[in-house]
């Protein structure tokens, strides 16, 4: 497998203490080089007659790499490494977010209409109009990011606390790119109904609700027992984000190998939460043959070891993999690093697109079949093609509560990712640009203005 391309969530600074003289920071540097290290911002700390300390900036591949970035440095001759520092792990002391006020508390009159006496009015107002909630507290632009910690981005069942990054970084998005209010709901709990009756529970403060990081089955019927329960847009990202975005992607892939959804042969790998949902997704948007696989071959109906939803896309062929990507038009795998080989690649159809996106890994490094393929779409930004859940989810909920839709519908994922899509111009659509960047500052407001267009005409919005 080739080599993981250095990237930031690897990244490491080096304070350096090296003797002031000349070619000393060129043999620090070239040590970087050769180990496989890529150099980034170079600061002078302090600096005499005799020393220099420098912090320089490293992107490495791994965790292990970057060890040996810096055992590279310290081996050096007359180079003291005075401290090493990661990056990622800096980034998280004392977490990602805060609360803060948006009014400020400067005078008693102040505070006697935020707080007592004035805040009474309030509740009673609210009590006698349960509609005025939506206008006179956060809960029109807060968003509750619910998990169990049983299915943390591909690291597996690592509780709740151990979620809490992934949350928090969520909660993050929301306000970078559509002015939302989240916040981290982690459960101490896997039980389903546990689950859904806390939700139910903490519900009345949350305009909508994102679940994330739940392992399948058990995300499929918390989802649904949510959305018969409650009349606030209950959403899971790792199904219907990632759908809605590879929907998009892929409607312009083949766009540009002039192939449709309705002939195209689809073959998608890992038959968990995402894939089911992209399944389920391709099939309202047209898409007529479309094969899955497990980690045990092809849903088959011969089978006896599927489950409910794995029966829903179960077809009458036996067989591995790699039988079913013989002439197939697309590869979609939402499943784990290093299971589709270059001959499985070289075995699909002309004009092949390949979606590979376990991440951190992908299911085949797109360096091994670049030649091979019209198009390669990865989970990485070190690539082309970035298939991210972010493209989505803010611009859904941006615009599920500002309707205030009561729920969120296929029909809605649909427009969206037609609005993802819609983004690049048929002059700019490349074999390296099918999906816009997660920084297009058009993304969020095209999807939110798609999302409350189908609310509109299916009646589920209020406003």
């Amino acid at each position: 497998m080739v080599d993981l391309t250095p990237n930031s969530s690897f990244s490491l600074t080096l304070r350096l203490e090296i003797p002031n003289r000349v070619g000393m920071l060129a043999n620090v540097t070239h040590a970087i080089a050769t180990s496989g290290g890529n150099l980034g911002q170079i600061d002078l700390i302090e600096q005499n007659r005799l020393i220099s300390i420098r912090d320089i900036t490293v992107d490495a591949a791994s965790t292990e790499h970057a060890e040996t970035i810096a055992q590279a440095v310290r081996a050096l001759p007359n180079i003291k490494v005075i401290n090493t520092y990661d990056r990622t792990f800096n980034l998280h002391r004392g977490g990602k977010i805060s609360i803060v006020s948006k009014i400020p508390l400067k005078s008693v009159a102040d505070l006697a209409m935020a707080y007592t006496p004035g805040v009474g009015r309030i509740c009673t107002a609210i009590a006698q109009d349960l509609e005025q909630v939506h206008s006179l507290t956060i809960k029109q632009n807060t968003v509750a990011i619910v998990t169990d910690g049983s299915a943390v981005l591909g690291l597996g069942n690592l509780g709740p606390a151990a979620a809490m990054p992934v949350m928090e970084g969520k909660a993050m998005l929301f306000k970078e790119f559509a002015g939302l209010d989240a916040f981290p709901i982690c459960l101490a709990t896997q039980d389903t109904h546990r689950i859904v009756e806390t939700v139910k529970q903490i519900a009345p403060v949350f305009g909508g609700v994102n679940l994330e990081d739940i392992a399948a089955p058990r995300c499929f019927e918390i989802e649904k027992l949510l959305r018969a329960q409650l009349d606030i847009p209950v959403f899971h990202d790792d199904q219907h984000g990632t759908a809605i975005v590879t929907l998009a992607a892929l409607l312009n892939a083949l766009k540009l190998v002039n192939k449709s959804l309705i002939q195209a042969r689809i073959v998608i790998n890992g038959a968990g939460a995402a894939g089911v949902a992209i399944a389920r997704l391709l099939r309202k948007a047209g898409a007529e043959t479309l094969w899955m696989c497990d980690s045990k071959g092809i849903l088959s109906t011969q089978r006896s070891d599927l489950t409910e939803e794995k029966q829903e896309f179960a077809v009458s062929q036996m067989g591995t993999l790699a039988g079913a990507l013989g002439g197939a038009d697309v590869f979609i795998g939402v499943s784990v690093p290093g299971v589709l080989t270059p001959d499985m690649v070289r075995s699909m159809a002309k004009d092949a697109i390949v979606f590979a996106m376990a991440n951190p890994i992908p299911e085949i490094q797109p360096e091994l079949v670049k030649n091979d393929v019209a198009i390669i779409a990865t989970g990485r930004s070190d690539y082309p093609n970035q298939i991210n859940n972010v493209l989505a989810f803010p611009g859904v909920f941006r615009g599920a509560l500002d309707c205030r839709a009561s729920t969120i519908t296929t029909t809605m994922y649909l427009e969206a990712a037609k609005a993802i899509a819609s983004l690049i111009k048929p002059s700019d659509l490349n074999r390296e640009h099918i999906i816009p960047s997660v920084f297009d500052p058009r993304v969020a407001s095209a999807v939110a203005s798609a999302v409350q267009q189908a609310a509109r005409q299916e009646g589920i919005a209020r406003n």
